[in-house]
């Protein structure tokens, strides 16, 4: 086997059947047996761990999620590990239901290379309504301003003081006027014989002078 320059080079296949010398032969990495061109794969040369680099995943019923099975271990306790530990049953709607385009009558999957986002109503199309009028774009919203809520209540506060103001400045006998005020305060001048009010002491003598001929204890 080999060369006299090389007397190692070259191995024989591990088939039995086979034997072969190949200069160039392969190592298995499951069973690490030695193999020619012919034999090198798993099924060729019946490798007794050649499902080992296979890869099982199983769907989980509860939370749509991937298990993948562990060649080494019984996939009854791999999948006890799961429903201990990762089984949330609350994701599987987020995960099963899929996202679609909004718009009436069409059925197009909303996907990663497949969804456009409006830049005025900020919702979520597929390409083809991906343009304002195609979705019937009912453009920006118009968030509630803070300051149009206080005016709004300040607007009633005041409001409320001048129902009571009004209220305040009822005159006796039925004579009702709107009096000045200064400081926050009304100032009525009252008759003594009548008891009638007056907001000007003027207009109180005239009428002393005139109704009641002058004559007042005040």
């Amino acid at each position: 086997m080999g060369t006299p320059e090389f007397p190692d080079l070259g191995k024989h296949c591990s088939v039995d059947d086979c034997k072969q010398i190949d200069f160039l032969p392969f190592t298995c990495d499951r069973c690490t047996q030695v193999f020619c061109l012919d034999h090198r794969s798993y099924n060729n040369h019946n490798c007794p761990k050649g499902n080992r680099g296979d890869v099982t995943v199983v769907i989980c019923p509860l939370c749509a999620k991937g298990v993948r099975l562990n060649p080494d271990e019984d996939p009854n306790i791999t999948w006890e590990k799961h429903v201990s530990s990762n089984c949330d049953p609350s994701s599987y709607e987020k995960t099963v239901k899929k996202k679609k385009c909004p718009v009436p009558r069409c059925r197009e999957l909303l996907t990663f290379s497949n969804t456009i986002r409006c830049r005025d109503c900020s919702v979520e199309h597929c390409l083809k309504h991906r343009f304002g009028p195609d979705h019937g774009c009912a453009g920006p919203k118009k968030p509630e301003s803070r300051w149009s809520s206080l005016l709004a209540s300040a607007e009633a506060s005041i409001s409320r003081l001048g129902t009571d103001l009004s209220q305040k400045l009822q005159f006796a006998n039925g004579n009702s006027e709107k009096m000045p005020e200064k400081n926050g305060k009304v100032t009525v001048d009252v008759c003594p014989k009548c008891s009638r009010g007056f907001r000007d002491p003027v207009d109180l003598l005239k009428h002393i002078d005139k109704d009641h001929h002058g004559t007042s204890k005040a």
